[in-house]
């Protein structure tokens, strides 16, 4: 086949039907026509040749040219597709008549002549048009269909790659192994067995909303992940429903979800005027009913957020009523105790309550009755009892007036102020020294009793003598092997003062050494640094330094604040 013989305007006509078709630019049709013509010419005229076919966007002609590019002399490979100046003089004259080639420099045609060719300059040079045998024609073919593919693919993707995270109207086509293939326009998107609300099913020509959670560019095109479980949907299904949170009256905070049975979502208003729970309720339910039709009649509890974290933790909890909270944020954990007949309205079914409000506030949460909470303070009260009774000499009656003024250990008893003691019934000035005595008595052969248990374990003077450490704590240290400073100093802070990991979304305890001793992260730190300046093995004054660097980037984020 000759491109000379073929009607030229079938090349235009057949590029716009297969345009309209895909819904792409007719031009990157008729550009990949040109890449295929080209590719079809290199085996007619040599590979190593810089064959080049534009296509008339009017006529449909198509012009096959060669392209010879001036290069540096050392920077010649190609001999086909490339000059070096000296090569290019005999050519670098205005072209003879007939000769149809021309010296292009930055984009336009060379008029003047004088001097020798420019690196970077090209001599196009028209050739006669290819035969196209079967085999040309049938590879031509693969590239437009390829190049046409690769379109459509770019197509796709930037129309939806900015619509992720927003509500789509699609219609099912089919169903593969469970996952619903949607017709979302311009395009497929998947909505995966798990994405699903319970046991949905749907059958061809259904109308499905989905919310977009994810669109990847793929090797065989865009993909469209669809999803109708994630908290996003709902909290989009309610922006459309609800005026006030689309105008950013009302705030969604956050969304928990047990798909298709029940959800919690906290509000919060910035209009004093407007309640955010009536406000998404709606009158008679109505704005409140239409979400819950359209996630197949999941219950929704809203909630009112609050800053302060007990708060909204007590509204995330309802139905259910709250006795007590008490929150350990170092932990994110937090406890909370409820009345004995509230515990399983509090749990919830399969504990469903208490996991969607751990969602909602990012807590774990534990939760007693007031019975158990009872008991494990009586639990703690008997043990500080005994523990006073056992190491000051008390009878039971004394040591638990001391229990019940809020003294848990022999540190408090030992260093308090003495007024503080003074104001127990019973105890006048010469009880309290004599109370203070014994309880320093007991610590100073409780530590002398620690530091022979270290030592015979083997612990160093150089850990021994590093202030910071107490006798009990070096105890523990050498118990686990860390008996000089240098087994000291390569300690993480983790590894002594404890810390949280997450894995696979659960967070995990991880006990300290000196945990047992309220030793704090940043105490921790301070230590295992110290001890690597005291060895040499950290440069003080860099130190010193990094500390600047950081006071003056905390001021500078409160400045900001």
């Amino acid at each position: 086949m000759a491109i000379t013989s073929a009607n030229q305007l079938e090349l235009l006509q057949t590029a716009e039907a297969v345009a309209r078709e895909k819904m792409i630019d007719p031009g990157l049709v008729v550009e990949a026509m040109e890449e295929s013509l080209a590719r079809a010419a290199k085996s007619r005229y040599g590979s190593e040749m810089d064959i080049r076919v534009s296509i008339d966007r009017k006529t449909g002609r198509a012009k096959f040219t060669r392209v010879r590019t001036v290069v540096e002399d050392e920077e010649l490979e190609n001999y086909q597709a490339e000059f070096t100046t000296e090569s290019a003089k005999p050519y670098f004259m205005a072209p003879k008549p007939g000769q149809n080639a021309v010296w292009m420099r930055d984009g336009a045609p060379i008029t003047e002549f004088s001097g020798t060719a420019q690196v970077g300059d090209t001599f196009v040079e028209e050739v006669p048009p290819v035969e196209m045998g079967r085999i040309a024609a049938q590879s031509a073919k693969q590239v437009i269909l390829q190049k046409v593919r690769e379109a459509e693919r770019d197509r796709q993707y930037e129309e939806f790659k900015d619509r992720a995270g927003t509500i789509i109207n699609g219609v099912v086509k089919r169903e593969e192994y469970g996952n619903v293939i949607v017709d979302v326009g311009r395009g497929e998107g998947i909505l995966r067995r798990n994405e699903k609300i319970g046991r949905e099913s749907y059958r061809n020509g259904d109308r499905i909303r989905c919310y977009i959670k994810d669109v990847r560019r793929e090797t065989r095109g865009p993909q469209i992940f669809l999803s109708r479980t994630a908290p996003e949907f709902m909290a989009e299904l309610f922006k459309m429903e609800v005026p006030e949170i689309y105008d950013g009256i009302i705030e969604i905070k956050a969304v928990a979800r047990d798909p298709g049975s029940r959800a919690k979502i906290a509000v919060i208003s910035y209009d004093g005027s407007i309640d955010p729970v009536g406000a998404c309720v709606g009158m008679r339910g109505s704005r409140v009913q239409a979400v819950v039709n359209e996630l197949q009649g999941e219950k929704i509890d809203i909630i009112p957020w609050n800053e302060d974290v007990p708060t909204f933790l007590v509204n995330a909890l309802q139905p259910a009523e709250v006795s007590k909270v008490v929150l350990d944020e170092d932990a994110e954990r937090i406890e909370v105790v409820v009345p004995d007949e509230q515990l399983s309205l509090a749990i919830g079914r399969r504990g469903q309550n208490v996991r969607l409000a751990s969602q909602l506030t990012g807590l774990d949460i534990d939760i007693m009755t007031e019975e158990e909470e009872s008991a494990r303070r009586q639990k703690e009260f008997e043990e500080r009892t005994q523990l006073f009774m056992d190491t000051l000499d008390l009878d039971e009656f004394f040591a638990q007036l001391l229990v019940a003024e809020g003294f848990t250990t022999l540190e408090e008893v030992a260093y308090v102020e003495l007024d503080e003691l003074l104001v127990i019934d019973g105890v006048d000035e010469a009880t309290a020294e004599e109370l203070q005595t014994r309880a320093r008595e007991n610590l100073e052969a409780q530590a002398k009793a620690a530091l022979d248990n270290a030592r015979a374990l083997g612990a160093e003077d150089s850990l021994i003598n590093f202030e910071g450490l107490t006798p009990q704590m070096i105890e523990v240290l050498a118990k686990d092997g860390v008996k000089t400073l240098e087994d000291f100093a390569t300690c993480a802070d983790w590894e002594l003062a404890g810390g949280w990991t997450t894995v696979d979304g659960e967070r995990h305890k991880d006990e300290g050494l000196l945990e047992p001793f309220d030793m704090s992260l940043e105490e921790a730190q301070h230590l295992v640094m110290t001890a690597r300046v005291l060895l040499g093995w950290v440069d003080p004054t860099e130190l010193e330094e990094e500390d600047a660097e950081g006071d003056d980037l905390e001021g500078m984020e409160e400045e900001q604040a």
